[in-house]
């Protein structure tokens, strides 16, 4: 699958470098942001005072005259949009330009030198192959898209205005969300793994734990990626003349809202619902499977507490107020939910933070019982050589 993800890349980096004309095209396909009408229309005619003192000249003339006014009208305005007084407020208000930015800041902080640390270990510490691969996979998403976090800090405190151009909006727009799906769908396949492995131990010995890893990943990687392709090929930045700045992702034109409902619905539906009853199920059979061995089920209980905190402060939050903003607009064209909507995105790059501590503790359990097992073999070791033959 790596040359089409390749192709897949390549085709959105290519896409994101094309003119103006072609980012038009490709509007009926935007992602769910604000609404906003485009300014003037297609054309906005000369007015009657200007072409009252024109000189006379011929019809001809006076055609091509007209003609290239109103291109020079619509280059202008093209990627211009009106908003609604809901929308101004957001956008000039201090939770866009301070509380947001300010937790985008902590999770940089903690979550750069956290997501390293883990990979330092996964490299250097002996695990399990199944653990290694995708909690390396999943500590390289988290850390990219922690790198990735200053331009958007960098865009709210200038008061949401993005200045680093319309591929740049495209890519930050992109991590946000792989990162966000890409994370719920790899603790799925670690939840899976940790079932399988103590629910039916029998059959977890004979599968060839290290492919099925490596391509499980790979196929999560795939579906978050083919999820991101109306990312990749339609314009993220639109200008707002009220106050003068740039938007990215949070403003678009209204000619996308009947794809938009049915695609945020099923990245939804798929990249939360599903999962979240996935994990759910393995971790209560996990538990309901170990009530003979009260420590090791102490222990799961505490990976499900944190796997439920992750859930229910990272995830939980954007995803059903984004259901239930799809809906309402659907059915009333009421957009008065989305401000709620993109503080609770915010919210969603804590998850980066919370992972590592989510790998920690399970290093600590893997190693305690690594230990307990060598102390255990050398005192059989002793006893067997001080009996006597």
């Amino acid at each position: 699958m790596s040359p089409f993800l390749v192709l897949l890349l390549l085709s959105g980096a290519a896409l994101g470098l094309q003119d103006d004309d072609m980012l038009e095209k490709n509007e009926s396909a935007v992602p769910k942001t604000f609404r906003g009408k485009k300014d003037g229309g297609d054309y906005e005619q000369l007015s009657h005072s200007i072409i009252h003192g024109l000189p006379e000249t011929t019809t001809n003339n006076h055609l091509l005259l007209r003609i290239s006014s109103n291109n020079a009208f619509k280059d202008a305005n093209k990627n211009t949009i009106k908003v609604s007084n809901l929308t101004l407020g957001y956008l000039s208000g201090k939770v866009s330009r301070a509380l947001i930015p300010g937790i985008y800041i902590i999770v940089v902080l903690i979550g750069v030198p956290a997501n390293a640390i883990v990979l330092w270990m996964l490299f250097h510490q002996v695990t399990s192959v199944c653990t290694t691969v995708l909690y390396a996979s999943l500590a390289t998403s988290d850390l990219l898209y922690c790198l990735m976090l200053p331009f958007k800090i960098v865009y709210h405190l200038t008061g949401n205005n993005w200045i680093f151009g319309e591929t740049m909006c495209r890519t930050m727009t992109i991590f946000l969300y792989f990162n966000m799906y890409c994370s719920i769908l790899l603790l799925m396949c670690f939840s899976i793994s940790r079932y399988v492995a103590i629910v039916h131990p029998f059959i977890y010995r004979s599968l060839p734990k290290g492919t099925y890893t490596v391509l499980l990943c790979l196929l999560v990687c795939t579906i978050a990626l083919v999820y991101m392709i109306p990312f990749f090929i339609t314009r993220q930045t639109y200008h707002l003349k009220e106050l003068n700045i740039t938007t990215c992702h949070d403003v678009y034109d209204v000619s996308g809202d009947a794809f938009q409902f049915y695609y945020f619905i099923s990245m939804v539906v798929f990249g939360f619902l599903i999962p979240f009853s996935v994990v759910a199920f393995c971790y209560f059979s996990i538990i309901r499977a170990l009530t003979a061995n009260e420590q090791k089920r102490f222990w799961y209980v505490k990976i499900t507490v944190l796997f439920f905190i992750i859930f229910a402060l990272c995830f939980t939050p954007s995803n059903l107020i984004l259901l239930i903003h799809q809906v309402r607009y659907h059915h009333s064209h009421n957009d008065d939910m989305y401000g709620i909507y993109l503080m609770a995105l915010c919210l969603t790059s804590l998850n980066s933070c919370l992972d590592p501590f989510l790998y920690f503790l399970i290093y600590k359990k893997v190693n305690a019982s690594k230990n307990y097992n060598t102390i255990l073999k050398i005192n059989t070791e002793t006893q067997a050589k001080l009996l006597p033959s």
